[in-house]
């Protein structure tokens, strides 16, 4: 008798379930489906406008989605579903819903269907930037000892400055919501009917640590009248990764072809379930999750305040670390923008003559070229900075145009330039006293982009080891709910365990070339020239144009 698990990763877009041999970690089979709605931009369904800064979702795609995808797994009859054992699952964290006394959507009401401050907030939702930066100064006048946390920042992409938001400018939201659900959370008790919250979401996006509580009360009234019960509104029993939620409800068991009653996973974070699938048992490992942005993990053993991270949480990524996160907010983004938006027509035409996509085409183009040679050098915030400076109002630059520069040279300079950007975090890490032993990369452009990950190992001076599996967020999910699942049922003891057996990386490492390193050491220095001037206050020119741009 077989032992078999499910793991289902939700993304900005889409989402994906794999069902995976618990014994191996191989993928036997996968399902994929798009959001119906997409990311809601521009305006809501009914009409109302919304500002750029806003990134909202329907509740309903997720649930669609999530039933959709593993339906059509256990259809296709790869295993028996009897011995199905467990199901994990992942989402893209700080996208919550504000959800009524009924524990349904505010945006259903049609009180507030209109409301966009009544709907499910994305991870990528910036409009809350004012209340993060309210946020951090008040954090630090009060010398808080949650700051330690958090690098000294509070990002506007985080769930606490996006309840601020709500507290402030839609108090009629604020007052009818009795609870902020994670979208993870809700994915969850959809499946169980049970209301619990995933700790690493609580722990990265609010700021709640098991042994130094939450922030206080004074804190958060001082921030708005009334936010002191931010925390109130957070329903749900704190659970770690890899602990069960409950079983699977017998009328969703039905529509998706499970067996009743098989553990469902705590919800975890799209980025750091990627971790075990990579065979990752030790500290002092870094993984990079390369996709539309770039979200890296780092476990260790050492506490401690690293400037502008994006959470430090005990057993957030393996048992008995601190789990650190920080990260990119455009990596995939930049490349589909200038393929969109700077890519001339003869450079389309001569990718559509050879088969190929276009930016397969000028990564070709790219490779040809030796490092330096173009004379560019660029800041990748064309999304604002996420870490380490974790401010949103920043914009990308490109210096060094001439009128010979080509396209290529311009694309080869923005891939630089989310290495650089990797360089400026790993250095801030060890420069904090947290020590980076080894450095993992995967996700999409892992797989699609050798050329990707040639710079980075050359600009980092690192061998970088690669996810074996492209679902690695979707296989992470599924080795948690062979934690889940327990010994006794055929699964694993630890996550130390899972991940041992389940998890795996390609056989060859990528390798840096010392004459590339060289070369990217100069660079790198000017671009922390670059990256100090224009985004640690010296010249806040890109802040003043922002606001130029707001006004007009």
């Amino acid at each position: 008798m077989g032992r078999y698990v499910i793991g289902v990763d939700f993304g900005t877009l889409s989402g994906r379930a794999v069902l995976c041999d618990a014994a191996t970690g191989e993928v036997l089979g996968q399902e994929a489906e798009n959001y119906r709605n997409g990311v809601i931009t521009g305006a809501l369904p009914c009409g109302t406008a919304l500002p750029d800064t806003f990134a909202l979702a329907d509740p309903a795609d997720y649930e669609a989605v999530l039933e959709n995808t593993i339906a059509r797994l256990t259809a296709r009859k790869l295993v028996p579903a009897e011995e199905i054992i467990g199901i994990g699952l992942d989402v893209t964290c700080s996208t919550f819903i504000p959800m009524d006394k009924s524990g349904v959507p505010l945006a259903k009401d049609p009180a507030f269907s209109g409301n966009p401050q009544a709907w499910m907030k994305m991870w990528k939702h910036h409009h809350a930037e004012k209340q993060a930066e309210k946020l951090t100064v008040l954090m630090n006048e009060r010398e808080e000892s949650f700051r330690t946390r958090c690098g000294g920042i509070i990002n506007a992409e985080w769930m606490l400055p996006k309840l601020l938001e709500i507290c402030e400018e839609a108090p009629e939201v604020w007052n009818a919501v009795e609870n902020f659900e994670e979208a993870g959370d809700m994915l969850v008790r959809h499946l169980t009917g049970n209301t619990v919250r995933s700790q690493v979401m609580t722990g990265y996006k609010m700021l709640e640590d098991p042994a130094d509580g939450t922030p206080d009360r004074a804190f958060l009234e001082a921030a708005c009248p009334g936010f002191g019960s931010a925390y109130d509104k957070l329903k749900g029993k704190r659970l770690l990764p890899g602990a069960s939620a409950g079983g699977l409800l017998p009328e969703v068991a039905a529509r998706i072809g499970l067996p009743a009653g098989i553990p469902v996973a705590a919800a975890n974070i799209d980025a750091h379930v990627a971790y075990p699938a990579l065979g990752i048992t030790e500290p002092g490992a870094a993984l990079m999750i390369l996709g539309t942005s770039c979200c890296l993990i780092l476990a260790s053993e050492e506490k401690a305040s690293v400037p502008g991270i994006f959470g430090a949480v005990k057993d957030g990524v393996l048992p008995g670390c601190i789990g650190y996160e920080a990260g990119q907010s455009a990596v995939g983004d930049l490349f589909e923008w200038f393929e969109k938006n700077g890519v001339p027509e003869y450079i389309g035409n001569a990718a559509k003559e050879a088969g190929v996509p276009v930016l397969q085409y000028l990564t070709g183009l790219a490779a040809e070229l030796k490092p330096g040679a173009s004379g560019l050098l660029a800041l990748d915030w064309w999304n604002g900075n996420r870490s380490v400076l974790s401010d949103v109002d920043l914009s990308g630059m490109i210096l060094g145009m001439t009128l010979k520069t080509k396209p290529e040279e311009i694309f080869r300079a923005l891939i630089e330039s989310v290495a650089f950007g990797m360089r400026e975090i790993l250095d801030t890490f060890e420069a904090s006293g947290v020590p980076v032993r080894s450095l993992y990369a995967c996700g999409g452009i892992s797989k699609k982009n050798r050329l990707l990950l040639r710079i980075y190992a050359d600009v980092l001076n690192r061998e970088i080891r690669v996810g074996e599996s492209d679902q690695c967020s979707a296989l992470g999910s599924a080795i948690f709910a062979a934690v889940a699942a327990g010994e006794e049922s055929g699964g694993y003891r630890d996550l130390r365990a899972a991940a041992s057996a389940m998890g795996h990386t390609e056989p060859e490492a990528v390798q840096p070339d010392p004459a590339a390193v060289a070369v990217y050491e100069q660079l790198f220095k000017e671009y922390r020239i670059l990256h100090d001037y224009f985004g640690r206050g010296t010249n806040d020119v890109m802040k003043r144009l922002s606001a130029i741009r707001e006004k007009n």
